[in-house]
């Protein structure tokens, strides 16, 4: 049996652009408002990004598992 690549997290903005995984996460975040934004927003940074995709993918490949 081949295996499956994990689901993964999407979201769309109002402007027609589709984030997945950890961007998606963070794009709904900062169309929550208020503390969420400020959370959100620390995904623009490069270092933040790099970090947080990584560790999404890990999440992802274990989602099964737990």
């Amino acid at each position: 049996m081949a295996e499956l690549d994990p689901p993964v997290l999407k979201a769309e903005d109002p402007g027609g652009r589709t984030f997945t995984g950890a961007a998606a996460a963070n794009r709904v975040l900062r169309e929550l408002g208020g503390f969420w934004r400020g959370l959100g927003s620390l995904y623009l940074a490069p270092p933040v990004a790099w970090l947080e995709d990584r560790y999404y993918a890990r999440i992802a490949r274990r989602r099964a598992w737990w």
